[in-house]
């Protein structure tokens, strides 16, 4: 398929852009460039390629480019279309010390795909489609380029689905969704990606090739690879192959729609229901703010959606039914508005450039934290001065907690209708939306809650992370130093100390 484009077209020409974050760029000179090339790898040096991987779905990167610049530029755009392309591309930049940020259909949210100090941006999109289908076993091994729409045409053709349905499902692929750890709409039925990932094929730092897990089911060969490379955002390996659990497409759904007095009402009824060991694919629950947006109407609404074999579908509604008993039941027909409408961001980009700063923040944290919680963001953001909304909803749920989306929107106290711009707006947008990731990310903390569930760390969480691990977050570096000690994959990112000069971001 056609690579996807970012959030909001360029505004200004590619040779007339500059970077808003600078630091210890790295060049690559036309020797580097020459040996490059003999991969048999696509180079390109040309602007518009620079520029388009010089940015992802980061929403700070719409404020810049509305401004004349991207986030950062690499020095060259590298597009290999094997492992082989792959470990050879690697062995040329260890060896010239350039450093290499990994990247597939750049839908990230935190910069996590940004090569903040230049070099080669590693384009991992020409590694594409299936690799290995085992039907008997329900296992499929995919090249880490592949876009998720042709996973699932791809699956689908023998009845199959891997089940992962992110909301960036038209923009991601695979490598992207090992990288964040990432989960989709369907998780509370298929998991998150974690757990669908039996195996994977990766190359270092130094170009070596690596495989990990998928010889057998749950075996018990050492430490679990997988998973440490899973989640590591391109800074230990670039994975190149990843082996799956897939699954038998089901015939059918059933679909409920209920309305709560309170958000803390409708938490405690998705607890109970997993409680009780049901699973439902979908079981989403939106405060009164984010339901009137939504929906239209004025409740806590919960959304539920299950697909599965028959018999083990009528079970799951029954225990639905039977904890959502005391709330009001609504319209089924949500569901299908939900359906209709869960995927579009067509707002994001007309919001920023109308000088509105707008994001979400995915946390997770157990049930017994997660009332308390919800009303400590809210109140933290609302607290900010500019804000003019925060709300929330419960999109990912387990037997321990479950993952709450927090939304934030926020305008610099002088704009105004038919007004200019006040001269400090970019630095004013800038400042309220760290504040705003501070507020969420502090009190996430101060609950005990995780600080990411599935978008990941990148740059914008990076200031977080070594509080978050604690005294673990030094076995991360010492990893970090093993696999890559020139310090070479996707430096800056997770937090991790670098030697290549400062970034101009917290």
């Amino acid at each position: 398929m056609n690579r996807p484009e970012p959030v909001t077209p360029l505004a200004t020409p590619a040779t007339e852009l500059s970077d808003r974050l600078t630091g210890g760029k790295v060049g690559v000179d036309e020797v580097t460039l020459d040996r490059l090339r003999t991969t048999g790898a696509a180079v390109s040096t040309d602007p518009d390629d620079r520029a388009a991987a010089g940015r992802d779905w980061w929403p700070l990167s719409i404020l810049w480019v509305e401004h004349g610049q991207v986030a950062s530029r690499p020095a060259v755009v590298v597009t290999p279309r094997s492992t082989d392309e792959v470990s050879a591309v690697m062995a040329i930049c260890h060896e010239a010390g350039i450093p290499v940020t990994p990247f597939g259909g750049r839908s990230g949210v935190c910069g996590a795909s940004v090569p903040l100090y230049g070099g080669v941006a590693l384009d991992l999109t020409g590694l594409d489609g299936l690799v290995e289908l085992d039907e008997e076993s329900l296992i499929a091994t995919f090249k880490a380029g592949t876009y998720g729409p042709d996973v699932e045409a791809i699956l689908g053709a023998s009845g199959l689905t891997l089940g992962h349905w992110p909301q960036s499902m038209a923009l991601s692929t695979v490598g992207g969704w090992l990288a964040c750890r990432g989960a989709g709409q369907y998780s509370n039925r298929y998991g998150k990606i974690e757990d669908m990932v039996i195996g994977l094929e990766a190359v270092l730092a130094d170009g070596t090739v690596v495989t990990t897990g998928g010889a057998g089911p749950r075996s018990a060969t050492g430490s679990d690879l997988t998973q440490l490379l899973v989640g590591s955002e391109g800074t230990l390996a670039v994975i190149t192959e990843a082996t799956f659990r897939v699954h038998p497409r089901p015939a059918g759904d059933q679909r409920r729609a209920f309305g709560f007095a309170s958000f803390a009402d409708g938490l405690e009824a998705c607890r109970r229901i997993l409680r009780r060991g049901a699973t439902p694919a979908v079981l989403r629950l939106y405060d009164t703010t984010e339901s009137v947006r939504s929906f239209g109407v004025d409740t806590n609404v919960l959304i539920v959606l299950d697909e599965a074999d028959p018999v083990l579908l009528a079970a799951t509604m029954v225990v639905v039914d039977e904890e959502c008993g005391g709330s009001d039941p609504l319209d089924v027909a949500l569901v299908e508005r939900w359906l209709g409408h869960r995927n579009d961001v067509s707002s994001l980009g007309p919001l920023w450039q109308g000088g509105v700063v707008v994001d979400t923040v995915e946390i997770s944290a157990r049930w017994s934290a997660l009332p308390g919680l919800y009303d400590a963001v809210c109140s933290a953001l609302l607290a900010q001065e500019g804000t003019l909304v925060a709300s929330s909803h419960q999109s990912h749920a387990y037997t321990d907690g479950a993952c709450l989306y927090f939304t934030f929107a926020g305008r610099h106290p002088g704009m105004e209708r038919d007004q200019p711009p006040p001269d400090d707006l970019v630095e004013w947008n800038e400042q309220y939306y760290r504040a705003a990731w501070d507020a969420v990310t502090e009190a996430t903390q101060a609950a005990g809650g995780a600080i990411s569930h599935h978008h990941g760390i990148g740059l914008n969480r990076a200031r977080f992370l070594p509080g978050a691990m604690g005294p673990a977050f030094a076995i991360l570096e010492a990893v970090k130093h093993a696999l890559d000690p020139k310090d070479l994959l996707n430096p800056g990112k997770l937090g991790l100390p670098t030697d290549r000069g400062g970034v101009n971001w917290p």
